[in-house]
């Protein structure tokens, strides 16, 4: 999928393409764009191959293209290519995987 994009991130970094937040409360009220918070959760899009230790050894990620995830508020760097907003971060801003 990071073909399609033309980015692959590199190391232990991930895109993340952020999901939409709910548009109205649990009571039914619409919450206007400007008092919206920024989601902070995602779906992976692409991934580095994994963290270089100092030996040179490459350690897998524990998360891969598809995964929805939790990340962390001020996570990652924003990017937006071919019209797409996304997230460049490390593996260590996510917080948690959605089941």
């Amino acid at each position: 999928m990071a073909k399609e994009i033309g980015v692959r991130p590199l190391h232990d970094r991930i895109l993340v393409r952020r999901m939409a937040e709910e548009e109205k409360t649990a009571g039914g009220l619409f919450i206007p764009d400007t008092a919206k918070e920024k989601p902070q959760k995602g779906e992976i899009v692409a991934t580095g191959k994994g963290r270089v230790t100092e030996e040179g050894k490459i350690l897998p990620l524990e998360v891969k293209a598809g995964d929805k995830v939790l990340f962390s508020k001020y996570a990652g760097t924003e990017l937006k290519l071919e019209g797409q907003e996304y997230l460049m971060m490390k593996e260590d801003d996510i917080l948690g995987i959605f089941h």
